[in-house]
């Protein structure tokens, strides 16, 4: 392996996370000067780009430069205030910060035993959800934990129509992006 190449250290990593957060707050203090819908042909970026991977890395400022000049007027803008269609606003700002948690201790969430924290979590905030939307009882998780009786079969256990139970995850997955494609493979492979 190139003696150039090495693993990022602590000091680099903070150094380098706050010039992408930099680079995020300025994006979206513009965003609205960007075309919602991007203006490019397909193929555009194939032109833009070498035929083979660099030999060595490129500086972050060199990557935020092809970011801004490549790769933004490729993009959809979705969270910009001009955009009104399907799901405008489908993030938040504040949501980035959990994300860059949740990625800095590399959480696994399609499972309890994966991550018995994330899992829980998630259990809770939909509740919180449920119970802030009104919705039946059904719709809580139930104690003990699922973990401790097979998982999603609880569902079976207390009489929920699982349709319902699929339908309302679907919602919060489109809506708040708060469930994985993965937990909804957990949910209709326990229920076959």
């Amino acid at each position: 392996m190139d003696g150039d190449l090495k693993p990022m250290d602590a000091e680099q990593f903070r150094e380098h996370a706050h010039k992408m957060v930099d680079f995020i707050a300025d994006y979206y203090k513009t965003i609205e000067n960007f075309p919602v819908l991007s203006q490019v042909q397909p193929g555009y970026l194939h032109n833009m780009l070498p035929d083979s991977a660099p030999n060595h890395p490129e500086s972050l400022d060199d990557i935020f430069n092809d970011v801004q000049a490549k790769i933004l007027p490729g993009v959809t803008h979705w969270q910009s205030p001009n955009y009104f269609a399907y799901y405008p606003s489908n993030s938040s700002i504040a949501g980035f910060l959990g994300e860059m948690l949740s990625a800095g201790l590399n959480i696994v969430g399609f499972s309890w035993i994966t991550s018995p924290a994330a899992t829980e979590l998630e259990m809770i905030v939909l509740d919180w959800l449920a119970k802030l939307l009104k919705l039946p009882d059904e719709f809580l998780s139930a104690a003990p934990p699922l973990a401790a009786i097979g998982g999603f079969g609880l569902w079976r256990l207390v009489g929920l129509d699982w349709w319902r139970l699929v339908g309302f995850w679907v919602w919060i997955s489109v809506m708040c992006g708060a469930s994985s494609v993965a937990l909804m493979v957990v949910i209709l492979a326990d229920l076959g």
